[in-house]
């Protein structure tokens, strides 16, 4: 392909040779990546995946041939819009959903928190039944997870459990909304409010869900004090990495900025300076007078920006958010009408009361006296094509990274016997119901695990 510039004006030229540039993409685009064939019984079918289309592909170049790389005009853009979206007032972009449960718990250990501070051995509030990333922030920083018991058929935590895992150590809440399905927002609000505590909603896989809050339908995230999302491909929208940590609270929010770069206390976006009026006439610490506030450091920070690629990615994405969202219940449903039959051998999954879920799979338990085994269904469905998953980590504190402290008899606190988290560990798996699957796709998946049961 030859690119044509013929204009004198050197904007122009630009503008021209990005045009055609960007022409190109999107014929490189309906040729690499052609919709799906058609489906037949066999063929792979996966519990997540990519949705894109030519949009994605272009901003991607389009960033590309700014070669700003690191957070710029895009990483703006997308979290203007993604707080506007969930109605929050802010929206920090990080490099994983992992990093924005890291930033969203370590904002609360900052001095600046003063009373209300996380500290070493402080406790924190939450579950075994869901994904490591959750918990290891209150690990890695010193602080003791308790670990209460969760429910059947939400799979979210027991929040009749909450006082008794209370303690006068007891600073903050940590859970999820298990595979889109929100926890009892109510209890778990109000209980963190009577107690002067943190709620961090992890919603990495629940972007999307709605919960009826005091009176308003509100995104799941946008109720506690911070929440957060992942934007790993299997996810509700995919940046290919990234995550994003939210709140209200103007000063959480300069403390996830200010742990995501580097720590320190300036707040001016990248690549731009003296956003306060002040960087050259403030006093900190021992510093001398006037110290370049940009390199002021408030806290032992990280680096987990994001590059502009990846946002730009993430804003063709927040486009077609909606569509996603509406996909993923209309599958869910597919799915649930299908089994209903089968509640004899399954619980079921039930979307909370006053909620609507934003669903991330299809969570099936099989039932004692079923005849069957959770491994023996997920072998049949694999050998048919079906992609499966267990819940995460089933029961988090049984597995290798909690020998040494299980050992030590110390670093976590355990209320009960965790019995439905067992349960969960032994008999539960998931399907998907991600917007690629196709409604043929959606009925073999039925088809096989109804002929499955039957045959037993």
């Amino acid at each position: 392909m030859t690119i044509q510039h013929n204009l004198e004006d050197p904007l122009d030229q630009e503008k021209e040779l990005r045009r055609q540039v960007l022409d190109a993409v999107r014929a490189y685009h309906a040729f690499k990546h052609k919709n799906k064939s058609n489906f037949r019984p066999g063929d792979r079918i996966s519990y997540a995946g990519r949705v894109f289309d030519e949009r994605e592909v272009c901003n991607l170049v389009d960033s590309a041939l700014d070669f700003w790389l690191t957070t710029g005009r895009y990483a703006e853009q997308f979290e203007r819009e993604f707080a506007a979206f969930l109605g929050v007032k802010h929206c920090s972009l990080t490099n994983s959903g992992s990093s924005a449960n890291l930033l969203a718990f370590m904002a609360l250990t900052s001095p600046k928190l003063r009373d209300r501070r996380v500290l070493k051995g402080d406790e924190v509030i939450t579950v075994a039944a869901g994904f490591p990333t959750t918990v290891a922030p209150i690990i890695q920083y010193g602080a003791i997870p308790v670990f209460v018991d969760v429910c059947l058929p939400s799979y979210n935590i027991d929040c009749a459990q909450l006082e008794d895992a209370l303690s006068s150590r007891t600073k903050a809440v940590m859970v999820a909304h298990t595979l889109g399905n929100p926890f009892d927002l109510h209890a778990v609000k109000d209980f963190c409010d009577r107690h002067r505590l943190w709620l961090i909603e992890d919603n990495c896989d629940a972007l999307g869900s709605r919960y009826y809050y005091r009176g308003e339908w509100k995104y799941t995230g946008t109720i506690g004090d911070l929440g957060t999302s992942s934007f790993y491909p299997p996810h509700h929208m995919t940046m290919g990495e990234g995550g994003a940590v939210y709140t209200d609270n103007q000063e959480l929010a300069r403390l996830v900025d200010s742990f995501r770069d580097w720590g320190r206390d300036c707040w001016c976006p990248s690549g731009k300076d003296d956003t306060c009026r002040r960087r050259f006439d403030q006093q900190f610490g021992e510093l001398p007078p006037g110290y370049d506030h940009k390199y002021v450091y408030s806290h032992f920070g990280y680096n987990l920006k994001l590059t502009d690629m990846q946002a730009a990615i993430g804003c063709a994405q927040l486009e077609k958010l909606p569509g996603f969202i509406e996909a993923r219940k209309l599958n869910w449903a597919l799915l649930r009408k299908g089994l209903e039959s089968l509640d004899d051998y399954f619980v079921l999954p039930q979307a909370a009361p006053q909620s609507d879920p934003s669903w991330f799979g299809f969570l099936l338990t099989v039932r004692e006296g079923a005849g069957f085994s959770r491994e023996q269904i997920v072998k049949h469905l694999e050998q048919q094509g079906i992609q499966t998953r267990m819940l995460f980590a089933g029961n988090l504190v049984k597995h290798p990274c909690f020998d040494e402290m299980r050992q030590a008899g110390s670093g976590f606190r355990v209320v009960g016997d965790l019995p439905i988290t067992e349960k969960i560990l032994q008999r539960t798996f998931w399907t998907g119901v991600f917007p690629g699957l196709t409604e043929d796709e959606l009925v073999y998946m039925v088809d096989q695990i109804v002929s499955f049961v039957r045959a037993r």
